[in-house]
């Protein structure tokens, strides 16, 4: 077990914050001045009662294996001001040596530790599922076919008019898959109607994507004909659950990057968590959803260590995984994760091709290169002088521009290590080391 006093840094602790204003808020109570009955405990977790407008303090406990959070205030937002508040005052060294934790805190650490230990669920009627999945894959046919028919149709017409039609009739044939219970490609439809408003170069990426469509459509008709992995490929990307357990991997993780992206319609809002084993070296993409007006409830702050066992999911080139049971509470990693050259990059991506075609990005470590703005766009190059061509630089969803200047600004035209997503249009950085530190830097 890593004890409770391994701390963390005040911006890992901050980068939890679901927002800008929790964590302007949270830093207000990283201080001692509100808080009483601070303690934590040897196994990794930390307490305290926090002073609000109200007579009575709000409870306040920490999970640090997770990270999970408790408090009584009536915030909805996870993790609150409060528990940003204590784990500040936390990696500050604010809380005294591990002891015994009150009652209600004690209770809320016990169901979760009771939880975590359930036994699974009981057996399955293996010939009631199969019905389910035969139903199911019937309604996902039909409506393989309907969307077939749309594109033809987009085809046919041409895309001249796209710019113009507007959304409602994508949104409705979205719509009809949902009906279909293939919500994988719904999304897809809704994000292709979407490009038309994307400017200049719209004709040729809805092509593309009309295309990658279409070859999926294709594939779900054949599926049953295609290889086991490629198959399972096909069903997560229609939107159908993975049949069968995949493969348990126990490492100690890196946490590379964390980020949000939205639905095109607001409705849901996706984080992204980028792992990598230290010991095996495996990349794996952890998700984790929120609703409207909320945060997704996983946050791992980048440049931690975490020992878990990660669930990989069939299909998708191998890297989705499910975070399973952690054995040690997260602790800063020391050490700069090792970068390849851009050209090995390429060739990872293209690899990745062979067993996913529809896979936007591959994540890469980079290093050492260096960032090189330029009229026509921003690049990366290799540090040593190799022969291999630099990469462009682009953004992606949220990512701003800020992010590209940042890192410049962290190479001071020197040689770094970068950490982010390489695909068809690019390289997205999303952290960065410094030479000499071991401590990442997230870019915006």
């Amino acid at each position: 077990m890593t004890e409770q006093g391994v701390r963390w840094t005040a911006e890992q602790v901050l980068a939890l914050a679901p927002d800008d204003a929790s964590r302007k808020a949270g830093g207000r109570l990283g201080g001692a001045g509100p808080w009483s009955q601070i303690g934590g405990s040897a196994s990794g977790s930390v307490w305290g009662l926090c002073k609000g407008s109200g007579s009575n303090p709000y409870r306040t406990v920490v999970d640090l294996t997770g990270p999970a959070y408790k408090c009584s205030c009536p915030s909805r937002k996870f993790p609150c001001k409060h528990a940003l508040g204590l784990l500040l005052l936390w990696s500050a060294e604010g809380v005294g040596e591990p002891g015994e934790a009150p009652d209600w805190a004690a209770q809320w650490l016990a169901d979760r530790a009771a939880r975590a230990a359930r036994p699974a669920a009981g057996p399955v009627d293996e010939e009631a599922a199969r019905r389910r999945a035969e139903r199911r894959a019937a309604r996902v046919g039909a409506g393989v076919t309907e969307l077939e028919q749309r594109l033809a149709d987009l085809l046919r017409g041409g895309l001249a008019g796209q710019e113009h039609a507007g959304y409602a009739a994508w949104e409705e044939t979205a719509a009809r898959m949902v009906d279909a219970q293939a919500p994988g490609l719904a999304g897809r439809v809704r994000e292709l109607g979407t490009i038309p408003s994307c400017g200049p170069g719209w004709p040729a990426r809805m092509l593309e994507e009309a295309a990658l469509l279409h070859l999926l459509d294709r594939a779900w008709m054949g599926v049953t004909g295609l290889p086991d992995q490629l198959a399972a490929t096909v069903r997560s990307r229609v939107g159908l659950p993975a049949s069968g357990e995949g493969e348990a991997v126990r490492d100690r993780w890196l946490v590379l990057a964390q980020y949000d992206s939205v639905s095109p319609d607001g409705r849901l809002t996706t984080r992204r968590i980028w792992l990598r084993g230290l010991t095996g070296g495996r990349p794996a993409l952890v998700l984790d959803f929120g609703p409207p007006g909320r945060p997704p409830g996983l946050a791992l702050p980048v440049g931690l260590v975490l020992e878990a066992e990660l669930r990989f999911r069939p299909g998708s080139a191998g890297l989705r995984a499910d975070l399973g049971e952690r054995s040690a509470a997260a602790a800063p990693c020391t050490e700069v994760p090792a970068g390849v050259s851009t050209q090995a990059a390429l060739e990872a991506y293209g690899a990745a091709l062979r067993e996913d075609p529809w896979l936007e990005s591959w994540p890469v470590v980079l290093g050492p290169v260096i960032p090189i703005p330029g009229e026509l766009g921003w690049q990366l190059a290799d540090a040593e002088g190799t022969s291999a061509l630099p990469v462009p630089l682009t953004g992606a969803g949220s990512r701003s521009r800020g992010g590209l200047w940042q890192l410049a600004a962290l190479s001071g035209g020197g040689p770094v290590t970068v950490f982010g997503e390489c695909g068809h249009r690019g390289f997205t950085p999303l952290t960065a080391w410094q030479p000499g530190s071991s401590e990442p830097v997230a870019l915006s």
